[in-house]
């Protein structure tokens, strides 16, 4: 089943979408929202899959899903919990600046607690007001939980996952280490991020999810070009329910909590930093990695971040090369 929310006020309006992307029934007698119907999944939920199926098979009213009205199908979240579980990309950014890898990070998942108040709609613009602030993507999978109860397990954590679908963490690179070196997080170095046109439930992703990732190419090209096709199921070192258990460690989380699992990123063949897609490699899922390598190389990064009139898209796709959460499609502007 895939959900999707039309743009209508502050918290859209819930559609259930049809697997080809192609058209959507108002789901409103349901839930009025998709915040709505997670709050109360268990009776929403099979409402909304029987929904599903008269869609497929044209037995209700529908219209055409347009993504460019598309909102972020959560508009707005109770909490937004990114984390770094690909730690291969941690590990390739201390090394461009010569810090060490503790081992900690390897077996203790990073998370921070963004803002969730407002998030893009999967084609609206990446606001950028000063190009020197170091403006990236990063290309990401992402969860939706039910509610979490404090000190639950990892294997216990899978089980309250109820969607799944990707998104573009805008990071604002520049920011990012005057902010790091108080002491106190992120905060103006992470702006609203976009989200993919729709979530899937898990059940509908068939072999592609194992419980706790997700596998397949994660496909991102900057300006028309391959930028990064790495799968998501490779080399993530903390899978879903990892990451949810570590969040709900001292306190519960509420339905509709959104998890990240931070960039994907996959090593080269040969163990060590990948090769950009044009050179055979999976490349990258943001630019701070593309410039790390190029720091490895050669001392100097030489590619520069996202600048207005940019664009960016992120989507990964079925075995008939068609879009599974629709496409975030963006221009800086």
């Amino acid at each position: 089943m895939k959900l999707g929310s039309l743009k209508s006020g502050r918290d859209g309006r819930l559609v259930v979408v049809s697997d080809d992307l192609a058209w959507c029934a108002d789901a409103t007698h349901i839930a009025p929202t998709l915040q709505a119907a997670l709050d109360d999944w268990d009776h929403a939920e099979p409402a909304l899959r029987n929904l599903a199926t008269d869609l497929q098979h044209e037995a209700i009213p529908m219209m055409r899903f347009h993504e460019r009205n598309a909102a972020s199908p959560l508009p707005r979240a109770y909490q937004w919990v990114d984390g770094s579980a690909y730690v291969n990309h941690v590990a390739l950014v201390r090394q461009a600046r010569g810090a060490e890898m503790p081992d900690s990070f390897w077996h203790d998942p990073l998370i921070y607690q963004g803002g969730s108040d407002a998030f893009l709609g999967p084609r609206d613009a990446i606001p950028l007001a000063d190009e020197s602030w170091g403006c990236d993507m990063e290309a990401e999978i992402v969860v939706v939980t039910g509610d979490v109860p404090m000190g639950v397990s990892a294997d216990e954590a899978r089980g309250y996952i109820r969607l799944v679908g990707l998104t573009n963490d805008v990071s604002l690179r520049g920011l990012i280490p005057g902010e790091l070196a108080k002491g106190f997080g992120f905060f103006q170095s992470k702006p609203a991020s976009a989200f993919s046109p729709v979530f899937v439930t898990p059940e509908a992703l068939g072999d592609r999810w194992d419980g706790g990732k997700l596998h397949g190419t994660l496909f991102v090209d900057l300006n028309g070009a391959p930028l990064g096709r790495a799968d998501a199921g490779v080399d993530m070192t903390f899978d879903f329910g990892q990451l949810i258990a570590h969040a709900a460690r001292t306190r519960s989380l509420s339905a509709g909590t959104i998890i990240g699992s931070g960039t994907v990123s996959n090593r080269g063949a040969d163990g060590g930093p990948g090769k950009p897609v044009s050179e055979g490699g999976v490349g990258y899922s943001c630019l701070a990695e593309v410039r790390t390598v190029e720091m490895i190389a050669s001392g100097k990064a030489a590619t520069p971040f996202l600048k207005k009139g940019d664009t960016v898209r992120i989507w990964m796709e079925d075995e008939k090369h068609h879009p599974i959460f629709g496409t975030i499609d963006q221009i800086v502007a």
